[in-house]
């Protein structure tokens, strides 16, 4: 039996891959490269270089390496970009995940763990969001995340689809010094490459009703959101029930200014962040509950907020 893991070569898929590989279950890698980066593949797993738009490529896939399972960690992950960008978050993320649904059924592969996103959420009305709290996205990329669960919800229905999402918050860190956040609009590769230009980061705002004046949001380190994806994985191939949805979040979080102090520590560069205006829209607090996550999927928090910066410092310089 083996698991595609589509969008295996980026940040995240490639330490899902990393962590099927360690429970005994086989990867197989689908990925177009657009972000993804082929070195992130192991040499010892399979890697098909394809869309997830593309039919032919897929059932080929199934068929070729015997999958019995997907991990769908592929699409356009970019929330405010998406909004500039909206049709071609929707080909990406619907008609992407509809195209991935039609080939699976096609060729009976009935288990799927998606890769979902807090923005279904939007901004919430109480700072502690649990899997139930009302779903308002704000933004393309959050209403097609939302349209996802939809898809893998009413496929339920109709052929038996095995399913569970994943919905992540603020994925952070590295597993293995050669897998880095290349992304040019997440919070710590743009700290990192203001800090190696010898530019002070920023703060947005100091005011906020938190400890310190600085928002609170929940990070979390992607290894231990890779280990969760092959938990589901491990009890989707055992016939077991599991939830919709899950929230992959802390229950705790913690602040910008935090984050900018660990920031420090961890590089050795001392700075003192620059405090730049609010950004509308931007609420106090947003904190995940995962017990639903703990209880099923072997969630936990295994990394401090130091070693999730200092995990990501390394990978980032060993990329320089």
């Amino acid at each position: 039996m083996a698991w595609l893991v589509t969008g295996g070569a980026g940040y995240i898929g490639s330490h899902v891959v990393r962590a099927l590989a360690a429970e005994g279950l086989d990867p197989v890698v689908l990925d177009d490269l657009s972000s993804g980066l082929e070195e992130f593949v192991p040499a010892e797993v399979p890697f098909v270089r394809g869309s997830i738009l593309d039919g032919e490529v897929l059932v080929d896939t199934i068929d070729r390496h015997g999958i019995t399972g997907v991990v769908h960690v592929a699409g356009y992950k970019y929330a405010g970009v998406s909004v500039q960008r909206p049709l071609h978050t929707y080909e990406q993320n619907v008609t992407g995940t509809s195209r991935l649904l039609a080939a699976m059924a096609d060729r009976s592969v009935d288990r799927i763990v998606f890769s979902s996103s807090a923005a279904v959420y939007g901004v919430p009305p109480t700072d502690t969001v649990t899997e139930s709290t009302p779903k308002a996205p704000e933004s393309p990329y959050g209403e097609s995340k939302l349209i996802g669960e939809w898809l893998l919800r009413d496929q339920a229905v109709a052929v038996g689809l095995r399913h569970t999402s994943l919905r992540y918050f603020n994925v952070v860190g590295s597993g293995e010094q050669n897998l880095y956040d290349a992304s040019p609009h997440n919070l710590f590769p743009l700290v990192f490459q203001a800090l190696l230009e010898g530019r002070t980061p920023s703060i947005n705002g100091d005011d906020y009703d938190t400890p310190d004046g600085t928002c609170v949001r929940d990070y979390v380190h992607v290894a231990d959101l890779a280990v969760s994806h092959a938990a589901a994985a491990k009890r989707l191939d055992a016939g077991e029930t599991l939830e919709s949805a899950y929230n992959l979040g802390s229950g705790d979080g913690v602040s910008v200014r935090e984050i900018m102090t660990a920031m420090a520590e961890a590089t050795g560069i001392p700075f003192e962040p620059v405090v730049a205006p609010r950004r509308p829209g931007d609420p106090d607090r947003i904190v995940a509950e995962g017990a639903l996550a703990a209880r099923d999927l072997d969630w936990k928090m295994r990394h401090t907020l130091l070693e999730m910066v200092s995990s990501a410092w390394e990978a980032r310089r060993a990329a320089a």
